[in-house]
């Protein structure tokens, strides 16, 4: 047992009538970032996690010449040789009692004159400490409870285990590991401007995340450094849901105005060349293409479909979007009547392969859509269309003609409202302002205006 644990137990036992309570926050104990009083229900596999950690005894201390709270060194005090949760909490609830006794009596870890375990023996001894009392008084800042630093039982590394743990659970597997990405390289930043894991994550202030964001801006884009800063607030976000912050400062962060990347629409003239090239050089693209034309559908919904999403009887298209499980569409008749080699197909299959309609692809969606992308940019290459141009271009051509067409014998509205059921927009607003970023809205000629 070390010298520290035996130390703190005497004064334990030994001190009942303390002082007033001095400039530092009470002491308390990390059991591998689980809620000690709920043990009982964690799994065994959680409880074997949480002992695998360092548990210790942690607060935090004024700075004399700072004035704020400072971390001070985790004391461990030989808890960790013991493998059962009893016994090492056992350990350690001594040592936070005994500690906040020693705090309370007048130790400051400023002391330069006096470590924690002379302090402990001169104390025991009854021994007169270097300080007199008047000069503890002097250098100590009582706390004022408006300002004093809140305490987490999270260090920054089981902060990041929980948050990962929490998205893992509720993302998709497209979106998952974009965030993961995101909030590793934050933490990578952390690391290498001085922070460590086992920090408390209450040490990242919000000016820190704010220089994080600006390194951001200065190696990417005004739109990177807006993703960052959405992923890491929804990093705090499950802190706060969890109740180990009170507070997602991210949200107060300003976000830059970014110009958005949207794909431009085709020229008629674009599009019927186009169109003929897929149907002779690539026909699995061409279907490909014709989904997201006539269905309105996502590239990468088209790489969700699978045989058995498709009733070719009911002329039925069953899709999982990003905004809702599951999607009821129709299938055109203009669609439908390529579809129907389909029906012998395994239900199970993938609609779309590299190499054939109705397939096994052992690689995840965003590969998926990732390889159609690339495939597309051949064609692109074959027609000498720029960045502009692309997969999605085909779902705002599409939108547009049929929003144009709708309007010639409809009022605005009447031809929006019929347009929303179609695109599977859930609000009117979000149609229109969907409409208005693709420039399907357009004035007829104000000529007369002019004169």
């Amino acid at each position: 047992m070390s010298s520290i644990f035996l130390l703190l137990q005497r004064v334990h036992d030994s001190v009942h009538d303390l002082p007033m309570k001095l400039n530092y926050s009470k002491p308390k104990i990390y059991t591998g970032g689980v809620d000690i009083h709920q043990w009982s229900k964690l799994t065994k596999k959680e409880q074997k996690e949480a002992l695998s950690k360092f548990w210790y005894v942690y607060y935090s201390y004024r700075n004399p010449k700072t004035g704020k709270l400072v971390r001070q060194t985790n004391i461990k005090g030989g808890a960790n040789q013991y493998k059962d949760k009893k016994s090492r909490y056992y350990v350690l609830k001594m040592l936070k009692e005994g500690l906040e006794i020693v705090l309370q009596d007048g130790f400051s870890p400023y002391d330069k004159n006096v470590s924690l375990e002379e302090y402990i023996k001169q104390k025991l001894d009854k021994k007169p400490s270097t300080k007199t009392k008047n000069n503890i008084v002097k250098e100590t800042v009582f706390v004022n409870s408006s300002t004093e630093q809140k305490e987490i039982i999270l260090s920054i590394e089981d902060a990041l285990a929980l948050v990962l743990k929490t998205k893992k659970k509720i993302l998709n597997q497209n979106s998952y590991p974009k965030f993961k990405s995101r909030i590793n390289r934050f933490n990578k930043w952390l690391l290498d401007n001085g922070f460590v894991l086992q920090d408390c994550i209450t040490t990242v202030t919000k000016k820190d995340v704010i220089k994080y964001l600006n390194s951001v801006l200065e190696r990417t884009s005004p739109r990177n450094r807006n993703n960052a800063r959405v992923d890491i607030s929804s990093f705090y976000q499950v802190l706060v849901d969890n109740d180990i912050i009170q507070d997602n400062f991210i949200k107060k962060i300003n976000v830059l105005k970014a110009i958005p990347e949207r794909n431009k629409t085709y020229k008629p003239s674009q599009l019927s060349k186009i169109l003929e090239y897929l149907k002779s050089e690539d026909p699995i693209l061409d279907l490909f293409v014709k989904f997201i034309s006539y269905n309105t559908l996502r590239p990468i919904e088209v790489c969700r479909l699978k045989i058995g999403d498709l009733d070719l009887l009911d002329n039925k298209l069953y899709v999982r979007a990003k905004n809702k499980p599951v999607k009821v569409k129709i299938i055109p008749d203009i669609m439908a009547k390529e579809l129907t080699g389909l029906k012998k197909k395994n239900s199970e299959l993938l609609l779309f392969t590299p190499n054939e309609i109705g397939g096994t692809w052992e690689t995840d969606e965003s590969n998926r859509r990732d390889y159609f992308t690339k495939r597309f940019k051949k064609v692109k290459d074959h027609f000498g269309l720029g960045k502009d141009y692309g997969l999605y271009s085909f779902r705002h051509t599409y939108i547009t003609k049929m929003y144009r067409e709708l309007a010639e014998n409809l009022t605005p509205n009447e031809a929006k409202s019929k347009l929303m059921i179609i695109t599977g927009h859930a609000t009117m607003s979000a149609l229109d302002k969907y409409l208005r970023d693709i420039d399907a809205i357009l004035p007829e000629d104000y000529s007369n205006l002019l004169e």
